[in-house]
């Protein structure tokens, strides 16, 4: 029996220039996306597990590099548990921008990752290509001006490129700021979530988007 939930979804990983910095955002056709995708923990990584998605891998994955598993050693173990490891996507990376990532080949389509240095970018059921390409180029060109900033910018710009199939629904950012404080931000049923993310953003942090 197939263990897990359907989300189908884009997101990203990424390092910041502060120590321990790292976040995830994504944003899914579905509603509550903040309770199953997105895993942090401080001063250890952060996860992103999606498609037809087994939530345990969120803790499990970071517990594994907690304990000194690199991002693949701990993937690797965990799908090795998995009869249904093809229907997962998932991406890992520990806060030595050492990172992990699966998409599995039964993963809906149009299914893929980029990675790079410091970021990982992951999607399925997405429009194409494209929206990964998006978010890496939107994600770079806002690098400079803090990490929460260039994860909502890649959010946006995946969003814009085509997104979810089915459009977008919810969306959530977590980010460990350096110090180990974890800011949560969430919009679980929306019309536009990622416009409402950066709503919510502006209003913890008072940064404006460009």
């Amino acid at each position: 029996m197939l263990q897990g939930c359907v989300c189908l979804t884009f997101s990203i990983i990424a390092l910041g220039r502060g120590p321990g910095e790292v976040g995830v955002a994504t944003a899914t056709g579905s509603t509550c996306v903040a309770d199953r995708v997105p895993h942090v923990r401080p001063g250890v990584g952060a996860v992103a597990t999606q498609g037809f998605t087994r939530v345990s891998y969120g803790p499990e994955g970071l517990e594994l590099m907690s304990s000194g598993l690199t991002p693949t050693e701990a993937l690797e173990l965990l799908l090795s548990r998995d009869p249904d490891r093809e229907l997962r996507q998932v991406g890992m990376m520990d806060v030595r921008g050492r990172s992990a990532v699966h998409t599995g080949r039964l993963t809906p389509r149009w299914h893929g990752h980029v990675v790079g240095e410091g970021y990982l970018i992951l999607g399925n059921l997405i429009t194409g290509p494209e929206v990964l390409e998006a978010m890496e180029e939107a994600f770079w060109s806002r690098r400079d001006e803090g990490l929460g900033l260039s994860l909502l910018a890649a959010l946006t710009a995946g969003a814009e490129a085509g997104g979810d199939l089915r459009g977008e629904r919810s969306a959530a950012l977590l980010l460990v700021l350096p110090g180990g404080e974890v800011l949560e931000l969430r919009v679980d049923d929306h019309p536009r979530p990622v416009e409402a993310l950066w709503h919510l953003w502006e209003l913890r942090t008072g940064s404006r988007a460009a």
